[in-house]
């Protein structure tokens, strides 16, 4: 019997199948969709408990009239309050607050997060935080936003194919471009949008992404605006990619493989080299996402391209954001001269968009000019990383393949464990997220640590060992 699994579904594209089927089958229980070993004909019967579900090889009813029944709800439903995944998410935060864990989420903090943060009028040690270079608040940064609004305002008020252009935004575009070693760059003002964007603007139906399984959502829903057929690899496995190129290549117009730099969940690299010769022997495109790898990544922070010395031409799109490591909000794309060019004047997300405001881009570039000049911050970066790795997994808590990047896991398994030991470390003076699923697979929820340069070694070695003493509590 067939497995639900042997389609290629990831927990992302089951976490659709789930609120499409929840749409059309009200009461379609959900959380089933994920129990291991579940065959179609048991999924066709959770669907509609009376479906007479044909032996393997029998004809299939799929052909029937769709128009030949109806019901009163066909046409779903008038209001956002009444939509499934409106009672799914409601569900999701009541087993959250079950768990007795004050709600992790959406705490104000007071003022600029670095190593440190202030919630509630008490001071933390911050590990949630992705202010890589503690670049955000950095008096330079800050002097370089005050004179961008004195001179040009808080908005451009357009577009920046029209009146929108302005000095600052135009110097941070050639100084990545200069700092990537590429031809040109595109700033937009969203990093997700960003992605979003452009896969939806280089692809369509009739063309294919393979992406990493743990691909970022802004890929994914770059992939649905596109149109296009999208089938996810197993994480950073070459030889699968290789496998899905083999078999699907030649039925498609353009493949794009689209990787990330740096994964936010799991802390380790892509196998760009690699990635790069299959590109060459398949003949793809090759999108690589460095939201986390720019300014973390490479001796000069100068993400996985300088870190695994490639030919910066060998990619046809840079991707990676400016809210981390540099300090701002947006998002740039880096390549030639002639396809930036190209997006320049015909990409939906940036010609009918509003250009980067005055402060974000005077911030970005500041960040840009201080990471090339201070080469120490990196360093210090990858010392903290190192540390906190090393220290963890002697004292063996479980990071998965962390390696080489500011970002390090605690994998815990079990979603109420995982938010115990995190509101066990805020009582105890540490921020460090929960992750749980959907936003990973059931079975790896995690606390996730983002390294910055400004942790004192003593604060990352307390953390460490109050961490290992909460999940031993917890066991």
């Amino acid at each position: 019997m067939r497995l639900v699994a042997d389609l290629g579904f990831d927990s992302l594209m089951l976490q659709e199948l789930a609120a499409r089927l929840g749409e059309r089958a009200p009461g379609f229980p959900a959380g089933e969709l994920f129990t291991p070993g579940l065959t179609v004909a048991e999924l066709i019967r959770l669907v509609d408990p009376d479906a007479t579900v044909p032996a393997a090889g029998s004809p299939s009813e799929a052909d029937s009239d769709p128009g030949s029944t109806s019901s009163p709800g066909a046409h779903g439903t008038a209001g956002i309050e009444e939509f499934p995944e409106v009672a799914r998410f409601e569900g999701m935060l009541e087993a959250v607050t079950a768990t007795g864990a004050a709600f992790p989420y959406f705490r104000v903090h007071e003022g600029t997060v670095r190593d440190t943060t202030v919630i509630g009028g008490r001071p933390y040690l911050s590990f949630g935080s992705y202010n890589y270079l503690g670049l955000s608040g950095h008096p330079a940064v800050r002097e370089a936003v005050h004179r961008a609004v004195e001179r040009y305002g808080t908005s451009v008020s357009a577009s920046r194919a029209l009146s929108g252009e302005r000095e600052p935004t135009v110097r941070l575009e050639r100084t990545l471009s200069d700092f990537l070693g590429v031809g040109d760059c595109l700033t937009l003002v969203g990093g997700h949008a960003t992605n979003v964007t452009a896969i939806g603007h280089l692809l369509g139906p009739g063309d294919l992404v393979l992406h990493d399984a743990l691909a970022h959502d802004s890929i994914l829903q770059g992939c649905a605006l596109s149109g296009a057929a999208r089938r996810p690899f197993a994480h950073n496995d070459t030889d699968d990619l290789e496998h899905l190129l083999r078999l699907n290549r030649s039925r498609f117009r353009r493949v794009l493989i689209a990787v990330e730099g740096a994964y936010s969940m799991d802390g380790d690299l892509v196998d760009l080299p690699a990635v790069i010769e299959l590109k060459k022997r398949y003949g793809t495109l090759l999108l690589v996402d460095e939201a986390h790898s720019i300014g973390t990544v490479g001796e000069r922070g100068a993400g996985v391209g300088e870190f695994h010395g490639v030919d910066r031409s060998d990619v046809d799109l840079w991707m990676g954001t400016l809210s981390k490591s540099f300090a701002s909000c947006g998002g740039y794309l880096a390549g030639s001269v002639r396809a930036v060019r190209w997006l320049r004047h015909t990409l939906p997300g940036f010609v009918y968009s509003v250009g980067l405001t005055p402060a974000n881009a005077a911030a970005a570039l500041a960040a840009v000019e201080l990471t090339a000049a201070e080469p120490h911050r990196v360093r210090a970066l990858r010392r903290n990383a190192e540390l906190f790795l090393g220290l963890a997994s002697a004292a063996g808590l479980a990071t998965g393949s962390s390696s080489g990047t500011p970002i390090v896991p605690c994998l815990l398994g079990d979603s109420t464990r995982t938010l115990r030991v995190a509101d066990r470390l805020y009582a105890r003076g540490i921020v460090a997220d929960p992750i749980l699923h959907p936003a990973v697979e059931e079975g790896l929820s995690r606390l996730r640590f983002f390294l910055t340069s400004e942790h004192r070694e003593e604060d990352v070695r307390r953390a460490v060992a109050v961490l290992a003493e909460e999940v031993a509590a917890t066991a």
